[in-house]
């Protein structure tokens, strides 16, 4: 994309090359086709065109995001880069972000005029010489999807379109939908699809409007707890004082959940947007982005959305002359995981490092004493769509309680790992078996947790409760951010719970003792039940200690904790009593309650397991059966791993 907004966009917009027109959000923003004259029309849909096909009519996209770039995206950007340069094609190489389709990447799309716009996944650098040709001479057979259909190519009638695709169709792309399309480090972009009417219309009204149209949209915090937006927005609103802060949370840390590095990653104007509107709304003149340190790429894109944004009249003084003065600093966490509580994110910024007792809460005192609201990326994003499209069109969608549309990450034993954006009270079962694809071949689905490691774990039996605030909590799961990971019968529920209460031992921050030690003292008994050594006794221990760590911790990390352990203990007892009754690991998972054997009918006697024996307790001849010595074995499942040929069995 070569344009800028120093174009001229009409005679009443155009000051000089040197200088942003203060009056171009406004001509571009007042309505679909800008002003009424011809000059306008034309010239906007020509940028649209620009954006769908490139300024030469071919256009290749690919997508950079942390999750592509994870899967080989640099490298197939490289090898269009260098295929396009030798065959002389003139082609926009495109960089976006990420459509959320994490099982397709690295994917790339390929638009020309004429042509149906195809999009090919799982791409290897050597594959796309291959992609181009057949491409170019017209043959979109070996596409994996299609945006639409023309009737002039050779295969499109045998690939489906994207819209017919579960996993998409099953979508309401509602804060998502500029996710894969836009360049993520281009404002002028996101303005032509739309961006910033949202600002635009927030400016022209009071902010006590503002707050209300968020309060008719019946939107609610997407961090985890629920909280409606705008009755925060009022109370930091009706704070006196000239002296008030917003901060955006980007501190996401959810094994597992990544919607928020995705948005904010892939359309980092949609989140930008709506913190200034919040700004706007409860009179913030100073705001702060959060960012999680291991999230570069995240910071990258939102910094660079910040000095676009402050270059063209969107932040700092006096915004689009409406009065308004507000500017955004981004400051990288040093990457704790209880960072995400309100309170240790402000301390963090403060230079201090723990949670505190609440109330007061942040809203009437945060952030160096000052009224202070603290919303999530998804949020912020919800609120500039909103304002762009009207609470109208987002509360047709959710429930009674949660209106609107909430993005979940679908994690673990799934065939379609990604992040997905549906109406909030879509059942589990839609999202994890009918987008997610359900477990693979020869697997079931055991249980689901939902809410990240101090998430509850739903049975599958429950697979088709609604995924709202609610009723999730009814079920003893919470909401969370938005990760769900799909735990299959290959899997041992007590050491599924030892798994996620050894993440939150090690992530508590230790200001109170509920949670610094009521966790540890669970994750030994734990252990203690997993290496055949617990009591029916411990399993009462566990029940009783994780309510009282759940109703007296200090902030939502410790009050949200023991919910894998509480869970498991309520769906899946029998497990646990198989543990400590007849020390028998149903899912031969616990290593200690595991015997290993060596399959004299399998085993070719290469000798791989005894050369990998760290106790060398396996013997036998090359060429001949192996056996394995009980006595000195130490069940670490070391030769397990490594049998090429699958002789060393469990019992």
């Amino acid at each position: 994309m070569t344009w800028t907004l120093m174009d001229k966009c009409c005679n009443r917009c155009w000051h000089s090359p040197e200088y942003p027109c203060r009056h171009y959000i406004r001509c571009r923003l007042s309505g679909p086709l800008c002003h009424e004259d011809v000059e306008c029309r034309v010239r906007r849909s020509r940028r649209l065109k620009e954006i769908r096909y490139g300024r030469h009519g071919f256009k290749i996209n690919v997508p950079l995001a942390s999750c592509t770039i994870a899967a080989g995206a640099h490298e197939v950007y490289e090898a269009v880069v260098k295929e396009v340069k030798s065959r002389g094609i003139l082609a926009d190489i495109h960089r976006t972000g990420c459509m959320g389709m994490c099982y397709i990447d690295p994917w790339i799309e390929l638009s020309k005029k004429g042509m149906p716009s195809a999009i090919y996944a799982n791409v290897k650098p050597s594959d796309v010489p291959r992609i181009i040709k057949e491409y170019l001479e017209g043959d979109v057979s070996s596409a994996f999807a299609l945006r639409n259909r023309t009737g002039n190519a050779k295969g499109e009638d045998k690939v489906p379109l994207l819209d017919e695709l579960e996993p998409w169709r099953n979508q309401v792309r509602w804060v998502s939908r500029n996710c894969g399309i836009v360049d993520p480090e281009s404002i002028e972009e996101y303005i032509a699809l739309g961006g910033y009417r949202g600002l635009d219309r927030a400016l022209n009204m009071r902010p006590e409007e503002v707050i209300e149209e968020i309060r008719k949209s019946g939107l609610r915090g997407r961090g985890g707890a629920g909280f409606p937006t705008w009755l925060k927005w009022k109370i930091a609103r009706e704070q006196p004082g000239d002296v008030k802060y917003i901060i955006m949370n980007a501190d996401e840390g959810d094994p597992g959940a990544f919607m928020n590095r995705l948005l904010a990653e892939s359309d980092p104007h949609r989140v930008l947007e709506g913190m200034i509107i919040a700004a706007y709304a409860i009179g913030a003149s100073k705001g702060f982005i959060f960012v999680r340190a291991e999230k570069p790429l995240m910071a990258e894109r939102l910094s660079k959305a910040v000095e676009q944004a402050r270059k063209y009249g969107l932040l700092g003084d006096n915004i689009l002359g409406r009065g308004f003065s507000f500017d955004v600093e981004v400051i990288l966490s040093a990457g704790a995981f209880v960072c995400g509580e309100e309170t240790a994110l402000i301390a963090a910024i403060e230079g201090r490092t723990r949670p505190r007792q609440r109330p007061p809460y942040p809203a009437t005192r945060g952030l160096w004493g000052k009224p202070t609201i603290i919303n999530n990326v998804e949020t912020l994003a919800h609120v500039a769509t909103i304002m762009a499209e009207g609470w109208e069109k987002f509360a047709k969608y959710g429930t009674e309680k949660t209106k609107g549309t909430k993005m979940f990450c679908v994690t673990g034993s799934v065939k379609r790992t990604g992040a997905y954006e549906v109406p909030v009270g879509t059942t589990i079962e839609k999202l994890v078996v009918e987008i997610a694809g359900g477990p693979p071949e020869g697997r079931k689905i055991k249980a689901v947790q939902i809410g990240g490691p101090s998430g509850g774990c739903v049975p599958a039996s429950l697979l088709s409760t609604p995924i709202d605030y609610e009723t999730l909590q009814k079920a003893g799961a919470i909401m969370g951010s938005g990760g769900i990971v799909v735990i299959d019968d290959h899997s041992c529920m007590v050491d599924v719970a030892k798994f996620f209460t050894s993440f939150t031992v090690a992530e508590s921050c230790g200001k109170c003792f509920p949670c610094r030690i009521g966790m540890k003292i669970l994750y030994d008994i734990l252990e203690k039940i997993t290496n055949g050594e617990g009591s029916e006794e411990d399993l009462e221990v566990l029940e009783e200690l994780g309510n009282v760590i759940r109703s007296s911790s200090l902030c939502a990390l410790g009050g949200t904790a023991p919910n894998p352990v509480l869970s498991t203990l309520r769906y899946f007892k029998d497990e646990y009593l198989a543990h400590v009754r007849s020390k028998r690991c149903p899912a031969k998972v616990c290593t200690k309650l595991v015997e290993y054997w060596i399959n004299p009918d399998k085993c070719t006697g290469c000798g791989t397991c005894a050369r990998n024996c760290p106790s060398k307790a396996i013997s036998g001849e090359l060429g001949k059966p192996h056996v394995i010595d009980k006595s000195k074995c130490i069940h670490c499942g070391q030769c397990y791993i490594v049998c090429p040929v699958g002789a060393v069995e469990k019992r």
